[in-house]
């Protein structure tokens, strides 16, 4: 995913906001996508956070709905997240 951009219509910050990363089937993995994910957004709630198995309980999808404040938060989050080794893809 290319970083976003300025000029993207429909976001108007401060919004809610649907990170959602996804690998393979682990605890580890999840508590380190939520790590990643408040390490920028602090304030976020463990509510935010759900999980989504694979029909074969192989991959997990984890999605953290945030309160985004900026463009530059949610890059920053999304680059954090591809530079994961165990994170196979990030919406």
């Amino acid at each position: 995913m290319d970083e976003l951009s300025e000029q993207a219509p429909g976001l108007e910050f401060p919004c809610r906001y649907p990170v959602k990363a996804m690998g393979r089937h682990d605890d580890a993995l999840i508590d380190r996508i939520w790590s990643i994910v408040t390490h920028h957004a602090p304030d976020t709630p463990a509510e935010a956070l759900r999980t989504t198995a694979s029909r074969g309980g192989r991959f997990v999808s984890v999605t953290v709905t945030i309160t985004a404040e900026s463009r530059a938060q949610l890059d920053a989050i999304y680059a954090d997240l591809r530079a994961h080794e165990q994170v196979l893809a990030a919406l």
